[in-house]
């Protein structure tokens, strides 16, 4: 199946999985953020085909988040370091971490993460940068942005209607 590309779409989601969204890709980012540079290492943890992890391999350097550097000559090897921006995929990895853990069977919460200094369990969440709330807390709305295009101010423009005719209809079946 070939892939479709994200990465002019105007929906930062929709980019956004366009560069993480299918799982392999996902997984390779989780081991590098655990360390994992060389592609004999990846293989070994992850259960992938050579030629998939050879195509995800590239499709992360090609995509900026991670860099192919050689390490040796004879033979002629190389291994995949974090970019700064392959780095910053880690509060998407985490999230899923989060999101997995209390959502898809919490009671078997095989990977934690601690704080490196003290071994303090943590519990990830998102907040808002400028209070601190978690986001849990808050009612959000998705809205256009500052440069929005008619596109997706006529998609935000439709999902109001909708949702007020949705309460219309619930109004009216009460």
């Amino acid at each position: 199946m070939r892939r479709v590309d994200l990465s002019d779409a105007e929906c930062p989601i929709a980019r956004g999985a366009g560069e993480l969204g299918d799982w392999w890709s996902l997984l390779i980012l989780r081991d590098a953020l655990d360390g994992i540079r060389r592609f004999d290492e990846f293989a070994e943890d992850l259960p992938i085909s050579p030629a998939m992890l050879i195509r995800r391999l590239r499709t992360l350097v090609d995509g900026g988040l991670l860099e192919r550097r050689r390490y040796s000559q004879h033979p002629e090897r190389f291994e995949y370091v974090l970019t700064p921006r392959g780095r910053s995929a880690q509060t998407v990895v985490i999230a899923l971490l989060a999101w997995g853990n209390e959502q898809l069977e919490p009671s078997r919460r095989s990977v934690v993460l601690t704080d490196r200094d003290t071994g303090r369990e943590i519990e990830p969440v998102l907040v808002d940068a400028a209070t601190g709330t978690p986001l849990s807390e808050l009612r959000l709305a998705a809205v256009p942005g500052p440069v929005a295009s008619d596109a997706i101010r006529d998609r935000f423009t439709t999902l109001t209607e909708r949702r007020a005719r949705r309460r219309r209809d619930r109004g009216a079946a009460s």
